[in-house]
């Protein structure tokens, strides 16, 4: 396994533009520091949190466009889904150095965002709309926000289409 970039330990300039962006709409959030996580489970439990409200965000490239896609930690993604929203005959994974390339950040730290806080479109899940919160590292491994839905979803401004599916037990 490969060392992580020091910075997505602790804030890093992701997660300080998020909290300027939120504060200069005036929302609401908890900020919270916690240990270094790998999954989503761990991430929700850091939080003191559901797993249903946690948002996973995923960089896909589909066709030749990246987009991070956001959906509920206790769901899992269908590309084909994305694939078929875009028109598109591929989407696959961003690598890992496409990903630290795209968004100066390592898998699990990466926001629910766009622009302006990331350069690709973002989509979110129709499913996520069932909650009234969103919980999510904030570029960083040791770092997430816990905010109201309808915020993010005025800032964000992500594309909503249905992309997901229960995870499989």
């Amino acid at each position: 396994m490969t060392e992580e970039p020091q910075a997505c330990i602790g804030p890093t300039e992701t997660t300080r533009r998020i909290r300027s962006l939120l504060e200069g709409a005036g929302v609401a959030y908890r900020y919270v520091e916690h240990s270094p996580t790998r999954t989503s489970e761990e991430s929700a439990a850091a939080r003191g949190e559901a797993l249903e409200v946690g948002g996973k965000s995923i960089v896909l490239k589909v066709g030749d466009t990246y987009r991070v896609c956001v959906l509920s930690a206790a769901r899992q993604l269908n590309s084909n889904r994305v694939r078929r929203h875009f028109k598109e005959s591929r989407a696959r994974f961003a690598s890992r150095d496409e990903l630290l390339g795209l968004t100066g950040l390592v898998p699990g730290c990466v926001p629910p965002f766009g622009p302006p806080i990331l350069t690709p479109p973002n989509c979110l899940d129709e499913a996520f709309l069932d909650n009234d919160r969103i919980a999510f590292n904030a570029g960083s491994l040791t770092c997430s926000i816990v905010m109201p839905l309808e915020p993010y979803l005025e800032l964000a401004r992500p594309e909503v289409f249905d992309f997901s599916k229960p995870l499989s037990p």
